[in-house]
């Protein structure tokens, strides 16, 4: 999996199409991310205790990876992601200006 937690990516399909936000939880079996303030679900929580109110809570719920796109940190542009390899580390670098992500 190419992008991890962290990065920020661009939304490119679905009904949050255009929406940037940052990788809160990445689950590379499912191939899916966490992002923030994107495709938020409502849940309906009971109350706890005697006397409490029920409330609704908006949280984020995984987006599939083939729908997001990374932004590279140097040129603010969404780009595919590649691999340079530096005295034995493996380094992730940025398609379109060739910089380290």
């Amino acid at each position: 999996m190419k992008i991890k937690k962290g990065d920020t990516v661009l939304v490119v399909l679905g009904k949050n199409r255009g929406k940037k936000g940052k990788i809160l939880k990445a689950f590379p079996k499912e191939r899916k991310v966490l992002i923030d303030g994107v495709n938020l679900i409502k849940k309906h929580q009971k109350p706890k205790k005697t006397g409490e109110k029920g409330q609704i809570i908006e949280k984020p719920s995984p987006i599939n990876i083939s729908n997001v796109k990374l932004i590279c940190s140097k040129c603010n542009k969404t780009t595919r992601v590649g691999y340079k390899i530096v005295e034995d580390k493996k380094y992730r670098i940025c398609k379109k200006c060739n910089k380290q992500i």
